[in-house]
């Protein structure tokens, strides 16, 4: 059957650094988009980063810009996403998918489509 298999999070303080891993059973990631969204009560659900299959080009939201790097290990068959600088407002659970296409139609506000094959989720905290 296949899966999404999340990985990491936890609690952090401000400024520090943590690593996410999206692994699959039953498939290859490296064939797929993956898409990385993080979701908080009082926001919902935001894209937050985007890899796309064979030129694994990235795609980004603005409010991370700059700070978080999504990656590919191909050999392993996993997908990282790894947060630098963080802040409280980055605290959220944490959610990779596969995406069906361009990256821009699913990290967009509003999107135009999204994910239905998720990971179950990571929570990330940001706090002092």
């Amino acid at each position: 059957q296949a899966q999404l298999v999340q990985s990491g999070g936890g609690t952090v303080q401000p400024g520090g650094s943590l690593r996410l891993s999206c692994g699959a059973s039953g498939f290859t990631l490296a064939s797929h988009y993956i898409g990385w969204f993080r979701q908080t009560p009082g926001k919902g659900r935001e894209g937050v980063s985007c890899i796309t299959p064979n030129s694994d080009d990235t795609h980004y939201t603005v409010p991370v810009k700059g700070r978080f790097t999504v990656s590919r290990d191909k050999a392993k068959n996993l997908v990282y996403l790894q947060m630098n600088a963080l802040k409280p407002e980055d605290t959220a659970t944490y959610f990779c998918a596969v995406v069906g296409g361009p990256c821009d139609d699913y990290l967009s506000t509003p999107p135009v489509r999204v994910p239905n094959f998720w990971g179950q989720g990571t929570q990330v905290t940001v706090s002092s």
